[in-house]
């Protein structure tokens, strides 16, 4: 059994910094690709930044800067550091975990996902 649960969501001001952890469960963690997507309503969910199991990194255009994606092997989980957070950042947060050594942006390339934790960014 696979799991992943998310943690962190909340409710700040634009301008404010979050931090989301995503702890994960029944895999071995160090050898799969994770990804933070997001979706607001009536838009499609995107990619906002992924890590492979060598560390590599890339993040959507419109978080660069602001968003830090980050994993502790030894803790199973993977983070999403987000600072200066504007309204347009408001959204539910996924995780999102793949076998795979190297990662993408597709929603269909990942297997498993988390539950979803809510993020609203007021001005």
């Amino acid at each position: 059994q696979v799991q992943l649960v998310e943690s962190g969501g909340g409710s700040v001001q634009a301008g404010g910094s979050l931090r989301l952890s995503c702890a994960a469960f029944g895999y071995t963690f160090s050898y799969y690709c994770m990804g933070w997507f997001r979706q607001a309503p009536g838009k499609e969910r995107e990619g906002v930044a992924k890590i492979s199991s060598d560390g590599s990194t890339s993040y959507a255009n419109s978080v660069k800067g602001r968003f830090t994606i980050s994993k502790d092997n030894a803790k199973n989980t993977l983070y999403l550091q987000m600072n200066s957070l504007k309204p347009e950042d408001t959204a539910m947060y996924y995780c999102a975990a793949s076998p795979r050594t190297y990662c993408s942006f597709a929603v269909g390339f990942y297997n498993y996902w988390g539950q979803g934790t809510q993020v609203t960014v007021s001005s």
